[in-house]
């Protein structure tokens, strides 16, 4: 059994994780890298006071790791649970998506941006860089350090109503918020759930949700300041439809239901699920 030691501040805490699988997985493809060396660590921790982060200096040893995804959670749980205790997303589905969209801080964007969660240009004044995505050189986010990608992804959820109902399930329900973010669109692959739960569980990062519960936090997380009473719909695209076909359909314009689910672009394929949000 692998244990691994995740510090904030002077709290020291073990989670144990899951044996490797004996095949390997195909949601989720890790390369084994050189293991870290044994050094200094700084660990960020974000100040709700001022949306700063505080940087806390701690010595501790590094260990040896079997491959990324092990070394991406030694580093970046502590940042992924004082967002949870500030925002109430899940560490275990932040982290989960990290390692997801980031290859583990290995891919391409992640190096080149610090950008662990493919947040695009939307509103943004800072640096940038262009990466292929959906379509050809989008434009994404540039951070000096990749905790500031951890708080962009809190308030992406947290500031968009699309996002409001997953803040109702309960806070270490991890297969919910799983389910809940590729209902409420924000990916189009039909296995992202299932990708985010397998790696939650192989690593057993739900343990840093119940750690945060357990602890200190305070007793009710914060509610997003944008919400809206809504009723969810889904509707599901079908073989020949158009975007103008289904906002005709539900009384919406085009642009009101390419909004709702961030579309960038007229293009559906079919199985495609599209949020429609009507005031109850």
């Amino acid at each position: 059994m692998l244990f691994f030691m995740f510090s904030c501040g002077s709290k020291k805490r073990v989670f144990e994780a899951s044996p490797s699988p004996t095949t390997k997985e195909q949601e989720v493809k890790t390369q084994v890298g050189e293991s870290p060396k044994v050094g200094e660590q700084k660990k960020s921790v974000p100040d709700a006071s001022n949306n700063q982060t505080q940087q806390i200096e701690t010595t501790e040893e590094k260990p040896n790791f079997n491959n990324p995804v092990e070394a991406y959670i030694w580093k970046y749980a502590g940042v992924a649970q004082e967002e949870m205790k500030l925002y109430g997303i899940p560490a275990s589905i932040k982290m989960a998506q990290g390692i997801l969209e980031s290859g583990s801080a290995n891919g391409d964007l992640a190096q080149r941006s610090n950008n662990h969660f493919g947040i695009k240009c939307s509103n943004w004044e800072g640096e940038r860089v262009y990466h292929d995505d959906d379509e050809l050189q989008e434009c994404f986010r540039k951070y000096v350090d990749p905790k500031y990608s951890f708080r962009d992804h809190s308030l992406f959820l947290y500031e968009r109503p699309r996002y409001a109902f997953l803040f109702d399930y309960e806070i270490t329900d991890y297969k919910a918020w799983a389910k809940g973010l590729r209902r409420a669109g924000y990916a189009t692959d039909k296995k992202y759930p299932e990708k985010l739960i397998s790696l939650i569980e192989r690593y057993n990062l739900h343990e840093l949700d119940r750690e945060v519960k357990d602890g200190t936090p305070p007793p009710n997380f914060p509610k997003p300041k944008t919400r809206v009473d809504y009723q969810q719909n889904v509707h599901v695209v079908q073989k020949g439809e158009t975007l103008y076909k289904i906002a005709s359909k539900y009384n919406l314009t085009v642009e009101e239901l390419k909004r709702m689910n961030a579309l960038r672009s007229d293009n559906l394929s079919i199985g495609q699920e599209l949020i429609l949000k009507t005031k109850k």
